[in-house]
Order: structure tokens, then C-alpha cells, then sequence
């Protein structure tokens, strides 16, 4: 669709494509309904297309200018925090009809938005998206309270025809992620002192075993760390710029 083909490798049978979308790079899996494109904004925000249907995932103006990217058909909002949620990009990437997904911690800064709870499931646009707890139990404030208390933020698993997409949010890994069963593509946060360190990202992958990982919103963490840990385990860890 935007015609700046880099590079194309088949792997885990989906093929992986790096693009130069909009100035940000893009991955391409196949699924049995279409191709899904990856576009990687930075830190915790990401663009899906698929199907004609855009979604973001935590936008946020510092990172794109969202007068110039695709308007949105689905937003998601995994929690409150400024750099997951942004009134200003949703604002400007949101249509009249557009669909936002958020926590109930999010509701009253964003008119419109639908509020989806921790273990609940909705079809939207046509698309299957499932919220997952994102908590904090090791790392936490100086007074003791975590960085993200239990039962406040989300992640987000989305269904794209056969493949089920696991955007974690800001989280570590924790009983119910290591749970999971049947992801395909996994976005796992590793950016300290908030979420992740490469051990626990390893930990969760270890468990739960999706074919294709992304540490996203890594901050100074080396992302490398975590290709290295998983070496040799069947699962692949992949880098992008969401740092």
C-alpha cells in the first residue's frame, strides 16, 4: 500500500517485511484473512493495518505527528500514564466513528471512549481484542505502591484472521501472562525501572511460548540481552526501534 519495500524473510510461517512506512519501520505477517502490518511508532505506541482497519495503540504526539498518519478505526489505551495516553494524538488521529478501548482509569479524560475491564472481550470493527491484566509485583515507588497497581492497566490481545497479536502494556510477567496459550506475536515491555528486565521478558516468553517476539517500549534496556536469552528456545525475538 505505501510502495517502500526493504526487505522480506519467511520464518515460523509468516512472512516478516521491513518497510519504511511513514518514516517508522513495519513488519508484514501473513494471516489466514490478509496481511497484517506491524508499524512501530516507538516507546509503547504502535499502528496496525489490517483488513482496511487501522488501529493505534497508545498514541502519543511526541513520538509522530498524527495529522499525517492513517486516521483511526480502533485506539487502544492500556492505562492512564501521559505517555500511554495522549488526548491530543487521539484527538487527532480519531474519526466520528472511531472505536477507543480504555480502562476505566482513562474514561473521563477521553469523551467517547468505551471502557474494557481486565479479563473481558470485545468485537470491534470486526476484530476480536481480549484484555489482559498489566501489573507490576516486583518493581515499585519509593513509598512501596507499583509503578502499575493490579487491576488498573491492560494489555490487549487482538485476533487478525488465525493470528492472535499480544500487546502486553506496561507490565511485568506475571501469573496471568504466562498463562496465555496461542500467541503468535507478542510485544513484551522491558524498560526499567517500570516494567521488565530481559530476565523476567525471557521468564514470560518461556511460558507462553509465542512464535515471534518484540521487546517494545525498552528505554535504555539492551533489546540484544533478550535475543541472546533466547537463543536457541524456538522462539523468535526480534528488534525494532521502540525504545
Amino acid at each position: 500500500m505505501y510502495g517502500m519495500l526493504l526487505i522480506t524473510v519467511l520464518c515460523l510461517g509468516m512472512v516478516a517485511t521491513a518497510t519504511a512506512q511513514h518514516g517508522f519501520e513495519s513488519d508484514v505477517v501473513k494471516t489466514s484473512a490478509g496481511d497484517l502490518t506491524m508499524t512501530f511508532i516507538g516507546h509503547g505506541t504502535l499502528m496496525f493495518s489490517f483488513d482496511g482497519k487501522i488501529i493505534h495503540v497508545d498514541p502519543w504526539s511526541k513520538l509522530a505527528d498524527y495529522t499525517a498518519l492513517p486516521k483511526a478505526d480502533v485506539i487502544l489505551i492500556t492505562h492512564e500514564h501521559r505517555d500511554h495516553l495522549d488526548p491530543k494524538a487521539i484527538e487527532e488521529v480519531r474519526k466520528p466513528d472511531t472505536t477507543i478501548l480504555l480502562t476505566a482509569a482513562c474514561a473521563d479524560k477521553v469523551k467517547g471512549g468505551e471502557v474494557i475491564t481486565n479479563g473481558e472481550s470485545k468485537t470491534v470493527q470486526g476484530i476480536a481484542v481480549a484484555a489482559v491484566p498489566a501489573y507490576n509485583v516486583v518493581h515499585k515507588r519509593g513509598n512501596g505502591q507499583p509503578y502499575h497497581p493490579k487491576g488498573v492497566g491492560n494489555g490487549y490481545i487482538l485476533t487478525f484472521g488465525d493470528k492472535r497479536v499480544y500487546v502486553a502494556g506496561d507490565t511485568e510477567n506475571t501469573p496471568e501472562m504466562k498463562a496465555l496459550t496461542d500467541i503468535d506475536v507478542a510485544f513484551l515491555p522491558m524498560n526499567l525501572p517500570y516494567t521488565m528486565t530481559p530476565e523476567m521478558v525471557a521468564d514470560a516468553a518461556k511460558a507462553f511460548k509465542p512464535k515471534l517476539l518484540y521487546a517494545y517500549h525498552y528505554g535504555a534496556t539492551d533489546p540484544g540481552k533478550l535475543v541472546r536469552l533466547l537463543a536457541g528456545t524456538g522462539i523468535e525475538a526480534r528488534v525494532r526501534k521502540l525504545q
